[in-house]
């Protein structure tokens, strides 16, 4: 594949001067995440009709100009799993690339499985073999070979044609405005997760009280400052397990905390003040600032019913011809089934039963299930759609 390398600023400046007046722009990215707080961008590809690019970060001074191009008006942005890209977008600009296609979530809607990996869309709808040979690929370093380049283009290089074979499918199913609604959504949540607070995913922390909870979110805000500040992956602050062990413990006391096995690192001991601080912080909160404990307790009839509607999901969509991971997960389906029974304690009615076409492909067909309105039955094991939905005939 001929393609063109940019490697300085001016460089850039030009090739952004063509993506302005370009139809589409297909990009994707190479980065490392694991030795930095913020993923670091190591490589953009890009193509666009006529022209492929190699854009090197690494020996550019200031890559907003990209990013300023690709959220402009007047073109169609293609992507492949493109959250990280989104990310970097987001970052830079504040907005996300403007007309966003994501094949793999495009492709969902017309019945591939979701999240499917772009060499499995390339073979599959393309007949195209893709080569992982680099997938472990330290990309900050330099030279790259040029196997690693031609590895890097190769993401890029049937984005276009997948986009138009998967939009093609989907105007024959009457999916487009499904498409539009799915993305639209996707970039808010990917928007909202860049200021949440992630405290609640330290490993080991269900479970615990609301006091030890507060805990845990203290201390997690100060080891993400302190990850922040020394650009290095939170965990190489402090684990988990030692996050949580504090929490147990609920003891504001550097003596203690300095007996904590695994806080005798030499690193940790400047640390024991503010670690100290946070617990303190914590032990005092009001009992109604500390966070909620979020259950997920289900009885056994619950778990059954939730169980069989979830394979009734799987065949509603594989006969609907949409992935059913991208419709709803088991919390999704054990939602409707709380509601349905009360057990959610409040009115509002689950994402399955309220969100557009959702609704109408599964909600409504796993609500009359659980009213007793459809039967589920058993036509043939052996055949490729096993289970068929009739209408309950009356007694």
């Amino acid at each position: 594949m001929s393609f063109i390398t940019i490697g300085t600023q001016s460089e850039l400046a030009n090739f952004c001067e063509r993506l302005r007046s370009a139809d589409w722009i297909a990009f994707d990215t190479e980065f490392v995440s694991e030795h930095s707080y913020r993923t670091q961008l190591c490589l953009v590809q890009v193509a666009i009709p006529g022209l492929t690019a190699v854009i090197d970060p690494l020996s550019i001074d200031d890559m907003r100009p990209f990013w300023d191009a690709v959220v402009a008006p007047g073109h169609q942005t293609i992507v492949h799993a493109g959250r990280e890209e989104i990310v970097f977008s987001l970052s830079a600009t504040g907005r996300p690339p403007h007309n966003l296609i994501d094949v793999q979530l495009a492709a969902g809607l017309m019945g591939v499985e979701f999240p499917a990996g772009y060499g499995t869309l390339a073979s599959r709808l393309l007949g195209k073999r893709i080569n992982k040979a680099e997938t472990r690929t330290d990309w900050r370093r330099r030279p790259l070979t040029a196997q690693q380049v031609a590895y890097a283009l190769s993401d890029v290089e049937h984005l276009a044609a997948l986009r138009d074979l998967i939009l093609g499918k989907l105007e024959s199913l009457g999916r487009l405005d499904w498409l539009h609604t799915e993305t639209a959504s996707w970039l808010a949540e990917i928007e909202a997760s860049r200021g949440k607070e992630r405290w609640r995913r330290v490993s080991g922390s269900s479970g615990l009280s609301r006091r030890r909870l507060a805990i845990v979110r203290e201390i997690w805000r100060w080891r993400e400052e302190e990850a922040e500040r020394r650009d290095c992956p939170a965990r190489r602050v402090l684990r988990d397990d030692l996050i949580v062990e504090l929490a147990k413990r609920e003891l504001a006391d550097p003596n203690k905390i300095r007996a904590v096995r695994g806080l005798e690192r030499g690193d940790l001991k400047y640390a024991l003040p503010k670690l100290t601080a946070c617990i303190e912080r914590a032990l005092h909160l009001p009992e109604s600032d500390c966070p909620d404990i979020v259950r997920t307790e289900t009885n056994p009839q619950q778990t059954m019913v939730t169980q069989l509607l979830s394979s009734a999901l799987g065949s509603i969509c594989r006969q609907a011809q949409v992935a059913p991971s991208l419709v709803g997960t088991a919390n999704d389906v054990r939602d409707l089934v709380s509601f349905h029974l009360g057990d959610l304690g409040e009115t509002a009615e689950p994402p399955l039963l309220t969100q557009g076409w959702r609704a109408g492909v599964v909600g409504e067909v796993l609500k009359d299930l659980l009213l007793g309105r459809t039967t589920l039955h058993i036509i043939d094991p052996r055949a490729e759609q096993p289970l068929a939905f009739e209408p309950r005939k009356p007694a």
